[in-house]
């Protein structure tokens, strides 16, 4: 029961790397002078929240997505 409890967080943790990553190369490529009014403060809460990741997380997160998107 502790393995698959285990595995379940193993799997959640990777998908939320990947959402991290998706969203730390879409805010990165965003401009900002583009960006609709109505956009800007969902952008600002985004990029404050990856920001606030520790470094290692983000790093992960960067490297799962990049692989992704090299394989595509």
């Amino acid at each position: 029961m502790l393995r698959k409890q285990i595995e379940i967080l193993m799997h959640e943790r990777q998908s939320l790397l990947d959402a991290t990553g998706a969203a730390a190369v879409f805010i990165a490529s965003l401009d900002s002078a583009r960006l609709p009014k109505s956009a800007h403060q969902a952008a600002k809460l985004l990029a404050r929240l990856l920001n606030s990741l520790p470094e290692e997380t983000l790093r992960d997160a960067l490297e799962k997505v990049n692989t992704k998107l090299v394989h595509r």
